[in-house]
């Protein structure tokens, strides 16, 4: 199969799909070939359950059949696996370098990607629990803050951490392409402010060219990103790496295929009660969610495709969307999540969509 590609930047080219899924509250690190960091204030294939939904052998063959049909970008976070616990954090990076050392793919041909942990409240076991992002966390990170996200809608200032100095960030983030350890920034999580204001500080500090994308949720229940980002985005020729394109799977329609709430092995079931973040955002028992979600599965089953390549090819065809971050644990959701590289979705099935978006807009924010 061959893999459609992005050029983010004349010298680098990622695939339209890379694996890997978002950490909450952390700063973003890509590190591409020779390194490529995106920080997040407080298709890719993702490796985020890599190391407790799964285990090292199946883990290796995901990463083996992903680059085999074309994936050169791949997500991790030194938190991850999800739910984090400090039992294995880290446990995802490690496995995708077992996977480096043993595939021995030429460097330059894979483009992976990281993230720095920011503050939380949680994860102690990680530097003593962030308080900031500040320029000592993002060196520790590289070398070993709030804002409305994962679910939120509204800014509330009383939940802001401890301020850190963007331009103090753009040092620690300059230094270290000036030290060969990334070559390209950007942001995850991230407002229009936010947004804005990094490309700003950029141009007084010589990093406007080395910010690239933006990292934040996109789907069929969550399209924020269009309201303020996505114009921020086309004028500054801003990329969004999109996240979460199946909703944590729920758009597959598993959740809602039967009475009993889907599969127990499916990620909402096995981690009920231990995964905050997703359960906060994906709430099974919100009805208007439930109904969006049916009424997409029906307009894949009128047009003769699986919801799962009909969410992700819905997310592929934005015009801003360079790479769709999708996860998986089995080989079968792999090759499903390909296969919509492939699907032109026609104007019909466009408008079928739109319709239900405008009677269940953004149930997940």
């Amino acid at each position: 199969m061959s893999m459609p590609t992005f050029h983010l930047a004349p010298d680098l080219a990622v695939s339209r799909l890379c694996f890997g899924q978002p950490a909450p509250q952390t700063t973003l690190l890509l590190s591409l070939s020779r390194g490529f960091l995106l920080t997040q204030r407080p298709c890719v294939e993702g490796t985020m359950t890599m190391g407790e939904q799964s285990r090292l052998p199946e883990s290796l063959r995901l990463l083996d059949a992903a680059f085999d049909a074309g994936v050169n970008f791949f997500d991790s976070a030194e938190m991850y696996p999800v739910p984090q616990r400090s039992e294995t954090h880290g446990r995802s990076e490690e496995f995708l370098g077992r996977w480096l050392r043993a595939r021995r793919a030429p460097r330059d041909s894979v483009v992976l990607a990281t993230k720095v942990a920011g503050p939380s409240g949680e994860m102690t076991w990680i530097r003593g629990g962030p308080a900031s992002l500040d320029s000592r966390n993002i060196a520790e990170a590289i070398d070993g803050s709030y804002v409305p996200m994962f679910g939120e809608t509204e800014y509330d200032p009383s939940h802001q951490y401890m301020s850190v100095p963007m331009e103090e960030q753009l040092l620690a983030l300059g230094r270290a392409i000036d030290a060969g350890k990334i070559r390209y920034i950007g942001l995850s999580n991230e407002t229009p402010y936010g947004l804005m204001k990094f490309l700003q500080l950029s141009r007084d500090s010589q990093l406007h060219s080395k910010i690239l994308t933006v990292q934040n949720s996109y789907n069929l229940l969550c399209r924020n990103f269009d309201a303020g980002l996505a114009e921020c985005c086309h004028h500054e020729r801003i990329n969004l790496l999109a996240y979460s394109p199946m909703a944590m799977g729920i758009l597959s329609g598993k959740y809602y295929s039967s009475d009993d709430g889907g599969p127990p092995d499916a990620r909402m079931n096995l981690f009920k009660g231990r995964y905050s973040e997703g359960e906060s955002r994906y709430n099974l028992q919100n009805p208007k969610m439930k109904a969006a979600v049916k009424e997409y599965v029906k307009i894949s089953a009128k047009h003769g495709i699986s919801p799962a390549i009909l969410a992700v090819a819905f997310v592929l065809r934005h015009p801003l969307v360079s790479s769709a971050v999708f996860g998986a644990t089995e080989i079968s959701q792999l090759t499903e999540v390909l296969q919509a590289t492939r699907i032109h979705l026609s104007e019909e099935i466009v408008a079928e969509i739109n319709e239900v978006h405008a009677r269940y807009p953004n149930p997940c924010p």
